[in-house]
C-alpha cells in the first residue's frame, strides 16, 4: 500500500518513512504542505500522515483542500495539541484519526493499519440498514441524500451493523474500533456516536442509534 507522509521535521520525517517502509508500505515524503498537494494531486494514495504545523500549508489546510477536492483518501493528522477542540477542528475538517505528539511508534503504525486494513477486509462491500446503504468505496452513507464519513465514524458504523441484533457495548467499540489505544476512552467513543447521529439526521435516515454515554449502543428504526 502507498502512503504519503508530509512532515517538516527532517530528522521525523525520517524516522517515520523508515518506520513505515519496515512495515512493508510504499512511502512519499513531504516537507510542506504545498508539497503534500503536489503529491496527493499527482499520485494515488491508500492513507496520509499529515502533521498539523508545517510551512506554506498547514496540515489542516492541506486536509480542506483535498476534501474540497472530493479527494477522500483516510488521513491521520499528527499533533502537539492534546485540547479536545483542536481534536474536534481536525475531525471536522475531514481527518480519520489524530495522533498526540510524543507519541510511540507502534501506536503510530497500528492507527495507519487501521486505515487501510477496510481495504482488505471489507472490499467492494455495502453494508444496509433500514433506509440506509454504507459503501465502503466512497466511506459514503446514503440514504435520501449521501454524505462522507471519517474511517473511525465508518468502523464504528459497520460495527453497528454487524452486531444490529444486540446492544454494542462501549468496552467492545474501544476494542474493535480503536483498537485499545490508550487515548481513546468512553468519551471518544461518544463523540463518535454523536457524530453519527448528526450524519444519519443529515441523510434523513429513520435509522437512530440508541445509547447513553459510557453505555451500549445499538441501531433501531423509527416506528419500531
Amino acid at each position: 500500500m502507498k502512503i504519503l507522509l508530509a512532515e517538516d521535521t527532517r530528522d521525523m520525517n525520517h524516522v517515520l518513512t523508515a518506520a513505515l517502509t519496515h512495515e512493508g508500505y510504499d512511502v512519499d515524503s513531504a516537507f510542506d504542505g504545498e508539497e503534500a498537494l503536489d503529491f496527493v494531486r499527482t499520485n494515488g494514495y491508500d492513507a496520509m500522515v499529515l502533521d498539523i504545523m508545517m510551512p506554506k500549508k498547514d496540515g489542516l489546510q492541506v486536509l480542506k483542500e483535498l476534501r474540497e477536492e472530493n479527494i477522500v483518501t483516510p488521513v491521520l493528522l499528527l499533533t502537539a495539541k492534546a485540547e479536545v477542540d483542536d481534536r474536534v477542528n481536525g475531525l471536522d475538517a475531514g481527518a480519520d484519526d489524530y495522533l498526540t505528539k510524543p507519541f510511540a511508534m507502534k501506536e503510530l503504525l497500528a492507527r495507519v493499519r487501521a486505515m487501510t486494513r477496510r481495504k482488505t477486509e471489507y472490499a467492494a462491500k455495502k453494508l444496509q440498514y433500514g433506509d440506509f446503504s454504507l459503501d465502503d468505496e466512497k466511506f459514503e452513507l446514503s440514504c435520501e441524500n449521501s454524505v462522507r464519513l471519517s474511517v473511525k465514524e465508518f468502523e464504528l458504523l459497520q460495527a453497528l451493523i454487524l452486531n444490529q441484533n444486540h446492544e454494542v457495548s462501549t468496552q467492545y467499540l474501544l476494542e474493535h474500533v480503536w483498537d485499545g489505544a490508550e487515548e481513546a476512552g468512553p468519551d471518544t467513543v461518544w463523540l463518535y456516536i454523536s457524530y453519527l447521529r448528526g450524519k444519519l439526521r443529515s441523510v434523513a435516515s429513520d435509522v437512530e442509534i440508541e445509547g447513553e454515554r459510557g453505555s451500549s449502543f445499538r441501531l433501531t428504526e423509527a416506528g419500531r
